[in-house]
């Protein structure tokens, strides 16, 4: 080679991360598994598709930064998942990717040990166990999908996926997304506007080529057939929320003018409770009134929720973290979480004897 270096100018290092096939093979989808995310997604498409007339809920911790933490949770979710389960499908909110609008934890597959030691292949393989651990409870589990190579490894254990405010308008996530087999949920933009995540449920619901990696981890041409059941998230934005029944009604008229079934969920936290907990049980609240009077494209909402209130900022030691306890965005606690999921049951069960 005679001329200077090209490429890699900006690389400090490289390594081979294992295949998808490998850490799948050391980390096996169990039947008992296999079914709660096969049952898991079939109702979430039945209620999208009004074949059940339950709603559903994610919930659960912002971010997932201690396994040990997120499977108490999940333990208590599934207990209270049983008790409501005649009106609400419950599922599981496990995030391990965070976006950042600019620096900070990217999350536990990227950072498992919260040190900026950057253990990827260890965050992956935790991540992918503490997946199989809730599955095996039999509660299925919902994540955002950011890293497009991420659902290779972990795809085959969720039954719900979201893109985000920042990703719903990036090409790369609507194919991926076009491909995914779970139902998607997209949020509208950081700015509030409807458009990019309409735009990206149409993109989505068509067949896609585009480069990916398969199970071995070889660079492969990924073509999809599309995703049916691509829907709308409401999270609010613009320095305003959007669950209110005027912005729902708009929205509601946005997808019947796409063409697309005028199906909504609702984010409780994010911009819709400006990112206050304390708010959330009324943004709840505020949406269930509107299935209560008669609303019939509400078919669910998110909520930010953990053993404890509030977040708290990561600690150089982390052994120093208080349990249970946000590391990135404020949770409700668990206390008021059963009663915001026992007031939607009542809510929903009303509705149901009225017969409507």
């Amino acid at each position: 080679m005679s001329h200077a270096p090209t490429e890699d100018l900006n690389v400090a290092a490289s390594e081979v991360m294992p295949p998808p096939a490998r850490i799948k093979a050391q980390i096996a989808l169990s039947d008992e598994a296999a079914r709660t995310v096969l049952e898991g997604r079939a109702a979430l498409c039945r209620i999208l598709g009004r074949e059940d007339d339950r709603r559903f809920l994610i919930v659960g911790p912002c971010s997932i930064h201690d396994p040990q933490a997120g499977l108490d949770y999940a333990n208590r979710l599934q207990a209270l998942a049983r008790e409501v389960a005649d009106t609400l499908l419950i599922v599981m909110r496990v995030y391990f990717e965070k976006p950042r609008t600019s620096v900070g934890w990217k999350g536990f597959i990227n950072d498992p040990r919260m040190d900026d030691s950057f253990h990827i292949a260890e965050g992956m393989q935790r991540a992918r166990r503490f997946l199989v651990d809730v599955a095996e409870l039999g509660l299925p589990t919902a994540t955002e999908a950011l890293d497009p190579i991420a659902p290779q490894y972990l795809g085959d254990l969720i039954a719900w996926t979201a893109i985000g405010a920042r990703t719903s308008e990036s090409q790369t996530h609507r194919e991926m997304a076009s491909g995914l087999s779970t139902p998607v949920g997209f949020k509208n933009g950081t700015d509030g506007d409807l458009s990019g995540a309409i735009n990206a449920i149409i993109s989505a619901s068509r067949p896609h080529s585009f480069l990916g990696i398969n199970a071995d981890g070889v660079t492969a041409v990924i073509r999809t057939r599309g995703n049916p059941h691509g829907h709308l998230v409401l999270r609010g934005g613009g320095g305003r929320p959007n669950y209110d029944t005027v912005s729902v009604a708009l929205a509601e008229a946005a997808l019947q003018q796409a063409g697309l079934a005028r199906n909504l969920v609702i984010d409780c936290a994010h911009s819709n409770s400006y990112k206050k907990p304390e708010l959330q049980p009324l943004v709840l609240n505020d949406g269930l009134a509107q299935v209560a009077q008669g609303n019939r494209s509400i078919i669910g909402w998110m909520v930010e929720s953990n053993l404890e209130w509030g977040n708290q900022p990561i600690p150089t030691d982390p052994s120093k973290l208080k349990y249970g306890c946000s590391v990135t965005d404020p949770c409700v606690d668990w206390t008021t979480t059963e009663k915001m999921i026992r007031q939607a049951r009542e809510t929903l069960r009303g509705c149901r004897k009225r017969g409507e």
